[in-house]
């Protein structure tokens, strides 16, 4: 078996480097103004060495083809004013290009134009559709996209970035496409919203401090946010609440989550408010446009949390304190973007909800 891996190893490497070779013999027979990859490659100027995740990569010139791997560095790349040329989601919504990204996009689609390539699954990108696009830089997260790394940097200067770090990974896609002020101002822009929202949540964060935060595809399979390593339960922290979790979960553990019982949900009953951060990466056909996606993601643990006894036997359910937001708003969409929107939802469903109390 081990000899047969090898073998099929071999075979792709040797296609891939045929496609890539391939191509860039299509790039050099090709006219320079109407190939602006080529004209890049052909005069290594204004150089930048960026590190990351796989070491460092030298960028040259404005990169003009950029291939991004997820939404996670996709939404950095759109806050620089940057477009793709091509683009691998995280989860198969849509199939084939992308011809209309606002209807096929979750989010971000809305800041995209088309025409843009469709090269696979962040975590299965299709390497022939990538050197179809002939990109003059690959953006990808370190995570999901380490195994290829070799093999997309073959194809084009390629940077591996930490899900972990947003601010970074937005500091380095600004030095690969001479973008450095706009992410300063990015950086700042996102530090005053936050401490604006601190603002605006410092009463119900005094009355309401404990929030339970899950993430749950429906009752049956339950993750508990346990601490701030998650982007979706730093932003809640930093607002000034804290996050339960039943006894005997650690909270100083590496892993941001860990999963829980349907049964064990009782044992959250102090906290004050639950935020359910659904999701449903199934049946995409029913999806149709992302003008449904909130639907999509929520409305099967929507219904399944209404009609459980022991969801609705918390105190906060009772209370009317039970929230339910897209998952793939804060886990998907980590920068700047993504922490805007995020916390624009958090004040239409928590704050809306906390006056009518008051």
């Amino acid at each position: 078996m081990k000899i047969i891996l090898n073998a099929r190893l071999l075979v792709l490497t040797a296609v891939v480097a045929f496609a890539i070779a391939a191509c860039n013999t299509k790039t050099l027979s090709t006219d320079s103004d109407q190939n602006p990859a080529s004209q890049l490659s052909a005069t290594p100027t204004d150089c930048r060495t960026i590190e990351h995740e796989a070491g460092e990569t030298e960028v040259c010139g404005q990169p003009q083809r950029i291939v991004v791997l997820g939404s996670y560095v996709l939404e950095p790349l759109l806050a620089l004013d940057v477009q793709p040329i091509g683009y691998a989601e995280y989860v198969a919504f849509h199939q084939g290009d992308y011809t209309d990204p606002s209807q096929q996009i979750p989010y971000l689609g809305d800041l995209m134009a088309p025409p843009l390539a469709n090269v696979g699954t962040a975590s299965q990108p299709s390497i022939e559709a990538i050197i179809e696009a002939q990109p003059d830089l690959i953006l990808a997260a370190e995570f999901i996209n380490a195994g290829e790394y070799d093999t997309l940097s073959r194809i084009a200067p390629t940077l591996l970035l930490d899900y972990d770090e947003p601010e970074q990974s937005l500091s380095a896609i600004a030095l690969a496409t001479n973008r450095i002020e706009q992410a300063d101002q990015l950086l700042t822009q996102t530090a005053q919203q936050l401490e604006e929202a601190q603002a605006i949540f410092a009463s119900l964060a005094a009355t309401h401090p404990k929030v339970a935060l899950l993430s749950p595809s429906d009752l049956q399979n339950i993750q508990v946010i346990t601490n701030s390593a998650s982007h979706c339960g730093s932003l809640i922290e930093e607002l000034g609440f804290q996050l339960v979790f039943p006894p005997g979960l650690n909270n100083d553990d590496s892993s941001p989550s860990a999963p829980i019982s349907l049964e064990s949900l009782p044992q959250l009953n102090d906290a004050d408010i639950v935020i359910l951060l659904g999701y449903n990466f199934s049946d995409f056909k029913s999806l149709g446009s992302v003008d449904r996606f909130e639907e999509h993601q929520l409305s099967k643990l929507k219904q399944a949390w209404e009609e459980n006894a022991i969801a609705q036997s918390l105190d906060a359910s009772q209370a009317g304190r039970a929230y339910f937001i897209p998952g793939y708003l804060c886990a998907g969409l980590p920068g700047p973007i993504g922490t805007e929107l995020y916390l624009e939802e958090l004040k239409e469903q928590l704050l809306s909800s906390h006056e009518g109390t008051d």
